[in-house]
């Protein structure tokens, strides 16, 4: 019954986007919307054939997924490493707290002027800004999964004689691990969002975001959707896998 009841969830979030194109098809057939800002999806996959056979979109493709997974990585270590040291530290929380608490309240993109001068506007940057992007999610996620664990869990450890190390791979770890999936997850989705920002905004180079940039310069609308539909299915795989791995490893969570 449970089964039913989630395949049914399922495709309850597959309606909106059915509606949708089935919208854009209806308006471009109909003539309710110019063909040239809204050309059919049958045009739109005929693009899709072009540039596969080409192998242009596949390797604007690989670039952004390159830099993208570059920058979640490098973001992702450093915010779980630092998450953990604030969490069991209380010298590096008072230390450091503040400061993170006034970075979440600085937007994203404001960042760009800043990493661009320090990095340049090359891969670099656009690396620093995703891993920046994908920092804030997992050190805060990884901090307060640590802070969360339950003071009676602090002390069967003390009446277990587990010792420092011991503690923290048997009783935190395990039980911050939950928190820290869910700031992973947000990781990945915000490191992808900064990757089409950091194409969009620096200089230009491959990627998907470059491929849009041309797309605009040349009014090929074909080009620019089948690009905007490319980064939604991406995204799309992305919480899809990151939320199947998420709930496989919730068995690790304490009971």
């Amino acid at each position: 019954m449970s089964g039913t009841a989630s395949e049914g969830r399922a495709w309850q979030a597959w309606l909106l986007p059915a509606a949708l194109l089935v919208a854009w098809e209806a308006a471009a057939r109909s003539g309710l919307a110019d063909p040239r800002f809204l050309p059919p999806l049958e045009v739109v996959a005929a693009r899709l054939r072009t540039e596969l056979a080409e192998g242009g979109l596949a390797g604007h493709l690989a670039a952004s997924l390159g830099r993208d997974l570059s920058g979640f990585a490098v973001g992702s270590a450093v915010g779980v490493g630092l998450g953990l040291a604030i969490g069991f530290s209380r010298l590096v929380e008072r230390m450091l707290s503040p400061v993170l608490l006034v970075h979440r309240q600085i937007a994203l993109f404001a960042w760009v002027p800043l990493l661009s001068m320090w990095f340049g506007g090359g891969e670099a940057g656009k690396v620093a800004f995703i891993a920046l992007a994908a920092f804030q999610p997992t050190v805060i996620n990884t901090w307060q999964g640590i802070a969360g664990i339950p003071q009676g869990y602090r002390e069967l450890g003390d009446v277990l004689l587990l010792g420092r190390l011991g503690f923290v791979r048997l009783i935190a770890l395990p039980g911050a691990l939950p928190r820290i999936f869910t700031g992973l997850h947000a990781a990945l989705i915000y490191a992808w969002v900064a990757t089409i920002g950091a194409e969009l905004l620096l200089n230009v180079a491959p990627g998907i975001a470059g491929r849009m940039n041309e797309g605009e310069r040349l009014f090929q609308m074909d080009l620019l959707l089948l690009c905007v539909l490319v980064l939604g299915a991406v995204g799309v795989v992305f919480n899809l896998g990151a939320g199947a791995l998420e709930r496989r490893l919730a068995r690790w969570r304490i009971a």
